[in-house]
């Protein structure tokens, strides 16, 4: 075999190995890039489903809340506003049509059932179990020409939306691989076709190298010169004679991917478009910021918070939005400065108005910021939301706690009335004298019974002016048990007093409340006639402060439970029934709120623990957002 042969064999040979590794690592590197674009692309969609979603639960929820406790009609009332929500149905049908690639728009609770669909047929079924797609993205190009090229399935892209740290409802794009075979063939036929040529014009290269191999070397460098230093200015004669060249073609490849990317630009555009829509429909004012702390997006709430237009702000710095001396604009620099988060800081705005500052810068791996994400909340408006609640929730305690009293007053008038009626029978007849005197007698303490009652309702009604300071909870503690201390010793009871680590200020009427403890606390010793252990533990829990008073006595009968706080009810034969229910509205005035669990001995035999009673009162810390709206509200009820 001659030299000039062997030549040609192996340089063809070598040629054609590498070209074609190289020629699968490109097809495998654009398909894995494809499979990144659509990735992302759906994974922007599934976002704005799930934005739409909250904002469905939010709205729908507060138009028509559960209709009853429990997690069923929760539940219930999640797939209503679901599915009652036009914008999220407009949303999800609008995906699927217009997406190239996604078959179905499905949103799931946490057990995977279907609780909203484009697809009606998965309506109130579990959620068919499907690839994720971001897995076929990280697999070998022979794995996903499998998914891609094969049996038709369907692939998933899931976004949760968490609760408290758990997933609550999850979005799923149901991504269909027929569609991204669909997709993808033109570009990869144009691909194979482009390595195909590629292909056989570098062993046609290889083939004519091989047979001018033995020609000046100076010839070989002449024309590959000319090759490189072709512009812009070819003409066309020599552009016509260059058409069969694989860089052309290689060229004219590159044109159609400059083409689709400039596509997908603009669909990025048009995605942005409708981010800064759903920006323009929140409350809140929201600035993102660069890594440079220049404004790159304003939500249309803004203006609302800020002297600015939103689109008069875009890409100015932190300094020139936040340039004078007011408390925000002062704060705001400052946590820029230091690129430390900031996370609901009441903060008050030049006109008086209380608002809630929230920045959280994003770092990257290099301790770089990538910028940060500015909230202005409108906490005034919500503490306000909240106070008239708490003053509906008073009145509808004070309606509830007086509605014994028309029990009560009506038995003392209808024994009046009958013995009345007697004494008048009776009156008659001069023989019975003493036994009308005895008529009279029970009349008598009829009526001072009665008015005893009249009395109590007319005291626990009467609007009662508390004298709010901020006051530490360990000293009210204090005075309560020296108050009791001689009482719980009588009993024979012993208090175990465990205070909290650091003070508790709350701001609270001290007099007021302290009866309040009171009252709970000799109920708790005297709920154990022979003595025993009675509990007192004070702590803190986010902001509010907690009040637990527990002890060892026989607990409390279920069926009595639900009557504890009302007026005149009882368990003591010689109880009032108006310690609780004053106790009640003394925490309610305060805006707190108490709660108790009880076990009876069959009870605890039953189902474990120990027997006996505990109350918890909550209390707002005075501290924060919690102290600035106790400083302006009014007080008195």
């Amino acid at each position: 075999m001659r030299l000039k042969t062997k030549l040609v064999l192996v340089t063809t040979a070598l040629t054609f190995a590498i070209v074609l590794v190289l020629s699968i690592v490109f097809l495998s590197e654009l398909t894995r890039q494809r499979i990144e674009q659509t990735v992302s692309a759906n994974d922007v969609l599934a976002h704005q489903v799930l934005l739409s979603t909250r904002k469905a639960l939010v709205n729908g929820l507060e138009a028509h809340p559960p209709t009853a406790p429990g997690d069923e009609a929760f539940h219930a009332a999640i797939v209503d506003a679901l599915r009652a929500d036009e914008p999220l149905a407009s949303l999800m049908s609008s995906i699927v049509r217009y997406s190239p690639t996604v078959q179905d728009v499905t949103v799931t609770d946490a057990h995977r059932n279907v609780l909203t669909s484009s697809d009606p047929v998965l309506l109130d079924q579990p959620a068919p179990y499907r690839t994720l797609l971001s897995e076929v993205r990280d697999e070998d190009i022979y794995r996903q020409a499998r998914v891609v090229f094969g049996p038709p399935q369907v692939l998933d892209i899931p976004l949760s939306l968490e609760r408290n740290g758990a997933p609550f409802l999850t979005v799923h794009l149901g991504v269909r691989s027929s569609l991204l075979r669909n997709s993808y063939a033109p570009l990869l036929k144009s691909s194979i076709l482009f390595s195909g040529f590629a292909i056989a014009g570098c062993i046609l290269a290889a083939l004519l190298l091989s047979t001018v191999a033995l020609r000046p070397i100076q010839e070989i460098n002449r024309r590959l010169d000319r090759l490189s230093a072709l512009e812009e200015d070819t003409n066309l004669e020599e552009k016509k004679n260059l058409q069969d060249d694989a860089v052309v073609r290689a060229e004219d490849t590159i044109t159609r991917l400059g083409h689709k990317i400039k596509l997908s630009e603009q669909e990025q555009s048009r995605l942005q478009s409708n981010l800064n829509q759903m920006l323009n429909t929140l409350k809140d004012g929201i600035l993102l910021f660069t890594g440079d702390d220049r404004v790159v997006m304003a939500s249309g709430a803004i203006a609302t918070f800020l002297p600015h237009a939103p689109e008069k702000i875009l890409n100015a710095t932190v300094s020139e939005v936040f340039s004078g001396n007011s408390a925000l604009e002062q704060h705001v620099r400052s946590a820029f400065s230091a690129k430390q988060d900031v996370e609901d800081e009441p903060v008050r705005l030049p006109n008086g108005r209380l608002i809630e500052l929230s920045i959280d810068f994003l770092a990257g791996d290099t301790d770089t910021s990538l910028g940060a994400m500015l909230t202005l909340h409108d906490a005034e408006t919500e503490l306000e939301l909240e106070q008239e609640i708490q003053v509906s929730r008073r009145l509808a305690a004070i309606g509830r706690l007086t509605a014994g009293v028309g029990h009560e007053v009506k038995n003392p008038i209808n024994a009046m009335v009958v013995h009345l009626e007697l004494l008048r029978s009776k009156l008659s007849n001069d023989s019975a004298q003493q036994s009308t005197l005895r008529h009279v007698d029970i009349l008598s303490s009829e009526m001072q019974r009665l008015d005893r009652v009249v009395q109590t309702l007319a005291d626990f009604s009467r609007p009662l002016e508390l004298r709010l300071r901020d006051y530490d909870l360990h000293d009210i503690a204090r005075s309560v048990i020296e108050l009791a201390s001689v009482q719980l010793e009588q009993n024979g009871t012993h208090l175990d007093y465990r205070p909290a680590g650091s003070p508790l200020i709350v701001r609270v009427d001290p007099d007021v409340l302290q009866q309040a403890l009171l009252n709970i606390l000799l109920n708790a010793a005297q709920s154990m006639p022979n003595g025993g252990d009675v509990h007192l533990a004070l702590s803190s829990d986010n902001h509010e402060a907690m009040i637990s008073i527990r002890d060892h006595g026989s607990g409390i009968p279920s069926e009595a439970r639900n009557r504890i706080f009302d007026l005149y009810f009882t368990t003591k034969p010689s109880g009032s029934g108006i310690g609780l229910a004053m106790t009640y509205r003394i925490v309610q005035l305060h805006g707190g709120a108490i709660s108790f669990r009880s076990s009876t001995l069959e009870e605890s035999a039953a189902l474990g623990g120990e027997v006996g009673t505990e109350f918890q009162i909550r209390l707002p810390l005075a501290h924060k957002l919690i102290a600035a709206h106790t400083q302006n509200a009014q007080h008195t009820v």
